[in-house]
């Protein structure tokens, strides 16, 4: 009884502390955003205050959004997967030789990616749970696999040509009473792409998932405290052996959501999406350190790490390094929140 206790006491998803952190750094990363918006509205003209404006930028991101739900999925449960960007891009790749050269359907290119994602969620998840490999080598080897399949597959980039897909692609969902008017005094409707709906159907999905079944208990719990998580019964391997499948099939979806934006397959897209990734989780509010992460921070993450880059690109410093410098110091400010969180969390243990 006493070893039930004390483990339910280190358990984050038991502590209400743990609870109300992750709440904290949900409030800051939307706060962040709405000001951030609001700024670029306020100095840098009325372009961000047309819907489209916001709604471009969840066209340009829909499938970050679902690679950064996956990369948080798998940093709660206290891992890493730096391979994401690298299967999106296979995942391109495989669907776009699949139709235009192999005379695959658009249904056959969806089973492919998602094919692909999973089994890279599979035998990665499988080396970090059961064979106890650190999660950052056996991502960054399938990383390298990746990026090497899919040069093999194809070392050429070309535009797909497949005449149904071509359809998909092209599709626009409107947006009702969003539209805007043009020089010419007509009126051009708010539209989001397919890839929109599909990201927005998985962050739902996942929050829900997180926030009310055992599943998502789980992945707290472990990420918290594994040898806690183990006390209380949870199976740990198990856990991160299901993190990391959910974070495989995800670049899977997000591949292909990926391909339908861009509608070419080449050996260099998607570069530097992990990194993405990885830093829309931060400022998301999911700590490095596993155990307390919010699947609706990281959508807000996304939204706000893409404003700051447009903010960037508007005011005339169109140079790479600047957008990178921004980057870095927001990931810098919110890591130096996360400290604060985690050192409060740890002075509440005592």
């Amino acid at each position: 009884m006493l070893l039930q206790k004390s483990a339910k006491e280190r358990n984050p998803l038991m502590n209400r502390h743990s609870i109300s952190d992750t709440n904290i750094l949900l409030y800051i990363t939307f706060a962040v955003f709405v000001v951030m918006y609001a700024a670029a509205i306020i100095f840098l003209g009325s372009g961000f205050l047309k819907p489209q404006t916001f709604f471009s930028i969840l066209n340009e991101n829909a499938a970050l959004i679902i690679l950064s739900c996956g990369m948080s999925i798998v940093m709660i449960s206290g891992g890493i997967d730096i391979s994401v960007g690298a299967v999106t891009a296979l995942v391109c790749m495989s669907c776009a030789v699949n139709l235009d050269f192999n005379g695959g359907s658009v249904l056959t290119a969806i089973l492919l990616a998602l094919f692909v994602g999973l089994m890279f969620g599979l035998v990665q998840g499988f080396l970090v749970a059961y064979l106890e490999v650190q999660p950052f080598i056996v991502t960054l080897a399938g990383m390298f696999f990746a990026k090497g399949m899919t040069t093999i597959v194809n070392s050429t980039q070309f535009n797909v040509v497949h005449e149904g897909f071509q359809k998909l692609k092209s599709t626009r969902i409107n947006i009702p009473g969003m539209g805007s008017y043009n020089k010419l005094g007509i009126v051009v409707p708010a539209y989001v792409e397919i890839g929109v709906i599909v990201a927005i159907i998985t962050v739902v999905v996942l929050f829900m998932v997180l926030r009310w079944t055992k599943l998502g208990r789980n992945f707290y719990a472990v990420g918290g405290n594994s040898q806690s998580a183990n006390m209380l019964g949870i199976n740990v391997k198990r856990t991160k052996f299901l993190a990391h499948i959910l974070c495989g099939l995800l670049a899977g979806i997000g591949g292909f959501v990926y391909f339908l934006h861009v509608g070419s397959g080449s050996p260099s897209h998607a570069s530097g999406a992990e990194m993405n990734a990885i830093a829309s989780s931060i400022i998301g509010g999911t700590m490095l350190t596993g155990g307390v992460g919010n699947i609706i921070g990281t959508f807000f993450g996304v939204l706000s790490l893409s404003t700051i880059k447009n903010i960037v690109s508007s005011l005339g410093l169109d140079e790479a390094w600047w957008t990178n410098i921004t980057v870095a110091a927001m990931i810098c400010l919110f890591l130096l929140i996360q400290s604060v969180v985690l050192s409060r969390k740890n002075k509440n243990k005592l």
